[in-house]
C-alpha cells in the first residue's frame, strides 16, 4: 500500500499542502482529492504534495477508526514514512498553523518556487470553515483560518531563519462560499498572494487536485495561472451514476490578494458604507437601496437551500454596480458605489460562472462574478448563524462600518 520516493528530494516548482478534514459527512466523497493528487504527481514531477488527512475511512487503519494520517506524495507515490496519530482537531487554529509550518519546512527542503495550501472541508463564507464533528472549535472563524496561516509562516521562520522569507503564495478553499471580501482581506494581511474559491456552495469532492499542475506550470504568470485553475475547476465533471454527471462549482474565482489592492477595496467599501448610512436617513433613498439590494440574489440559490443562512451574501461587484446605476440615489452614493465596484473587480484575476447550473435546478449565477459581501436586508439576516458562528465577527466587516449599514438598512 505504501510506496517509496527517492531519498534525495528534487527541486520542485510547487509544494502543495492538502489539509483535509474528513471528520464529518464528507469523509468518503472528498477523499477523491487524495487519489487525484497521486495521479497529478505521477504526471508532473515538479509537484510535491504534503498531506494531512483526518479520516475514518478504511486505509492505514480499519474503517470507522478516526485518526490523522500525515505523509507526502511525489512522483506518483506516497512517502515511505506515514504518521498515524490520534485525530487532530482540524478546526483548531493551532493545528492548521502546525500544518502550514510543516508544509513550508518541506518547501524549503525541496527548494520549491511556490507554496500553496488547499483547505478541504465544509465552508460557511464569513462564518468560517473547516467544520469538524469532534474537538473544541467545531468550525474555525474566517480570521482564525487566515491567522493560522500567518502563525504557521512565523513558526517556520523562527525554526528556519535561513528561509524566513518563504510565505504561503496561495490558498485553495475547497469549501463552500469562501470567495468573500472578508476572507480575501484576512488572507492578504497574512501575506497570501492568491485565493482560489467559489462564492457559492460546492459539490464534493470539489476543486480537483489537478489544479496543482496549473499552478506549477504558470509560476510567475499570475493571470495564466488563474485562468488555468478556473478552467480546470469549471471543466471538471464527476460521475454521479444514474444521476448523471455534475461539476464542482456554479462559479469560481482566483482573487489577487495584493496588499495595495486589498487596502483599496477596504477604503472604497468604507467610503461607500459611510455614504449609505447618510443616504438611508432619507426614506426614499433607503427604500431605493433596499430595492436594489433585494434585486441581487444572495448565494445558495437552489430551492433545497432555502433554510441555509447565506441569503445576505451578495456578489459585491453586482451589488455595487446596481447602486451606481440607480438615478434615485445621490451622486455621492453612486460615485462611491462605482469606485467600490471597480476596486473589487480589480482583484479578480479569473472568473467563470454558470447561468443554468443543472445540479442546482438551473439556478442563474451570471452575476456571481468575484467575491461576495455580507449585506443583510432584515434583522434576521444580519447574523443568521449566531451565537456560536458569526458572519459579522471578522476584521473586514468591522473595519468598513458594515454594522452601521445593517442598522439603517435592515
Amino acid at each position: 500500500m505504501v510506496g517509496s520516493v527517492n531519498a534525495e528530494r528534487a527541486a520542485r516548482s510547487l509544494e502543495f499542502g492538502m489539509y483535509r478534514d474528513g471528520d464529518n459527512n464528507l469523509d468518503d466523497v472528498q477523499s477523491l482529492t487524495i487519489a487525484q493528487a497521486l495521479q497529478t504527481s505521477a504526471k508532473d514531477h515538479s509537484i510535491e504534495f504534503t498531506v494531512e488527512d483526518t479520516t475514518a475511512r478504511r486505509g492505514f487503519e480499519p474503517a470507522h477508526v478516526l485518526r490523522t494520517e500525515s505523509y507526502s506524495i511525489a512522483d506518483g507515490q506516497l512517502s515511505k514514512s506515514v504518521n498515524v496519530d490520534p485525530p487532530h482537531d482540524m478546526s483548531a487554529r493551532r493545528d492548521l498553523a502546525t500544518f502550514v509550518a510543516h508544509v513550508l519546512d518541506n518547501a524549503e527542503k525541496s527548494n520549491a518556487k511556490e507554496t500553496w495550501i488547499d483547505l478541504i472541508d465544509h465552508g460557511g463564507g464569513d462564518g468560517g470553515g473547516l467544520q469538524s464533528d469532534h474537538g473544541d472549535a467545531r468550525i474555525m472563524r474566517e480570521d482564525d483560518m487566515a491567522g493560522a496561516i500567518a502563525d504557521g509562516i512565523a513558526q517556520h521562520a523562527k525554526a528556519h531563519p535561513e528561509d524566513a522569507g518563504r510565505h504561503v503564495d496561495g490558498v485553495v478553499a475547497n469549501q463552500c462560499l469562501m470567495a468573500t471580501l472578508a476572507f480575501s482581506s484576512a488572507l492578504s494581511h497574512a501575506g497570501v498572494k492568491y485565493l482560489a474559491a467559489s462564492p457559492e456552495t460546492m459539490l464534493a469532492p470539489g476543486v480537483p487536485s489537478g489544479i496543482a499542475h496549473d499552478i506549477a506550470a504558470h509560476t510567475g504568470d499570475a493571470r495564466g495561472m488563474a485562468k488555468a485553475v478556473v478552467d480546470s475547476t469549471m471543466n471538471e465533471s464527476y460521475d454521479a451514476g444514474l444521476a448523471g454527471t455534475f461539476g464542482p462549482a456554479a462559479a469560481f474565482d482566483v482573487i489577487d490578494l495584493d496588499a495595495g489592492k486589498t487596502a483599496a477595496v477596504a477604503a472604497a467599501v468604507r467610503t461607500l458604507d459611510t455614504s449609505l448610512i447618510a443616504a438611508a436617513k432619507d426614506p426614499g433613498q433607503r427604500a431605493a437601496l433596499r430595492e436594489d439590494a433585494k434585486g441581487i440574489d444572495g448565494m445558495v440559490r437552489f430551492p433545497e437551500g432555502k433554510a441555509l443562512p447565506w441569503r445576505a451574501d451578495r456578489p459585491a461587484i453586482a451589488l455595487y454596480q446596481t447602486f451606481a446605476q440607480d438615478g434615485r440615489l445621490g451622486q455621492d452614493v453612486r460615485a462611491a458605489a462605482l469606485h467600490a465596484a471597480n476596486a473589487v473587480a480589480d482583484t479578480v484575476l479569473a472568473h467563470r460562472e454558470s447561468n443554468d447550473f443543472a445540479p442546482f435546478n438551473d439556478a442563474d449565477y451570471s452575476d456571481a462574478d468575484g467575491p461576495t459581501v455580507h449585506f443583510p436586508l432584515t434583522h434576521k439576516q444580519i447574523d443568521t448563524w449566531g451565537p456560536q458562528i458569526s458572519e459579522t465577527d471578522n476584521a473586514f466587516y468591522k473595519s468598513v462600518g458594515a454594522a452601521g449599514v445593517a442598522k439603517v438598512i435592515a
